[in-house]
């Protein structure tokens, strides 16, 4: 029984570190297609990112 609570600990804990690892820092940007000019903008900060997949990475300023 120790060894089952053991490895579901362990899943678990795999499960959360992948989605963890798999969300991204664009909580705080939210980021719209320009199709005319092929980039991205976002509408929180500003940012510009070219290319047609949707940005991974915040690119808010540090304050």
């Amino acid at each position: 029984m120790p060894l089952l609570l053991l490895v579901l600990l362990i899943g678990v804990l795999t499960y959360l570190w992948v989605v963890r690892r798999r969300s991204s820092l664009t909580r705080a940007c939210l980021w719209r297609q320009e199709r005319s000019a092929g980039q991205w903008r976002c509408a929180a900060c500003g940012a510009v990112q070219a290319g047609q997949a949707t940005p991974r990475n915040c690119l808010r300023p540090k304050d």
